[in-house]
């Protein structure tokens, strides 16, 4: 009887959170006024393809290709650097956030890494690009600062829910405590390091294309350039590029994951 009670109890929050979502999400349809008709109408689809059908055939010609091409090698370098920057930003934080070093220091960390991350990369970047100038120092001083936030979060994250029984047993026999650490516990929580930076450098590809919008160089800086020229085609070409890129990025980092389990 008290497992029926306890079913029933649980069906009925499932009930309850299901309608609580159904009207918050009605409610905010009603607020924004969305009108779908007008996205799903046959004017709004037509209006749609001719916009589409402006950015064909792309801008294929060697010196617009060579152009791309050295864009997407600045985009590339920059969430490389970016991401790299962050890892190990991210990964000296993340000692202090765990706990490592006392609650005080915990709670300082943990309030700075929620700083970092919070705000977004494009302010970051605006920011940056005040202090350095426009280029693609600029996106990657962006991407690292804010990527160093979200690894550091994660790291830490991964560092308290660590095995305990390894590092207990080396400290039980008289082990140093940095030798704990790089023996104990830093084995036990790379492979989560590795996967967590790994889809960062992914995220951050996208991302890095998008910084060059607010000056930060790349492929983005270009893709802002060709659109406000109303420059299609090259705009397309660009936005291939950006699609080619992000492909060959996510191919890489799965053959990476698969060489780690090999």
């Amino acid at each position: 009887m008290a497992h029926k009670a306890q079913a029933a109890q649980f069906c009925m929050r499932c009930v309850l959170a299901a309608l609580a979502l159904g009207a918050a999400v009605a409610g905010s349809f009603a607020y924004l006024s969305l009108d779908l008709e007008q996205l799903f109408s046959v004017d709004a689809a037509a209006e749609m393809a001719r916009f589409l059908l402006t950015f064909f055939p792309p801008d294929l010609s060697p010196a617009f290709l060579a152009k791309t091409a050295r864009s997407m090698l600045e985009t590339l370098a920059v969430s490389a650097v970016g991401t790299l920057c962050a890892a190990v930003a991210g990964f000296w934080l993340a000692l202090p956030a765990s706990g490592l070093y006392g609650e005080t220091l915990r709670t300082l960390t943990r309030a700075l890494l929620n700083l970092l991350r919070s705000t977004p990369e494009l302010v970051w970047a605006a920011l940056t690009v005040l202090v350095v100038g426009l280029g693609p120092f600029a996106g990657t001083l962006a991407l690292a600062v804010h990527t160093a936030g979200v690894l550091g979060r994660l790291f830490a994250e991964a560092l308290e829910n660590a095995p305990r029984a390894p590092a207990r047993a080396l400290a039980e026999h008289g082990a140093p405590g940095a030798l704990v650490f790089l023996y104990g516990t830093l084995p036990c929580v790379w492979p989560q390091f590795l996967a967590y930076t790994l889809y960062r450098w992914e995220t951050n590809i996208r991302v890095a294309a998008i910084l060059g919008f607010v000056g930060a160089g790349g492929l983005g800086q270009m893709l802002y350039f060709e659109l406000s020229l109303f420059r299609l085609p090259q705009a397309c070409t660009v936005i291939i590029a950006m699609l080619a890129l992000a492909a060959v990025v996510d191919a890489a980092s799965a053959i990476i994951r698969v060489g780690r389990h090999l």
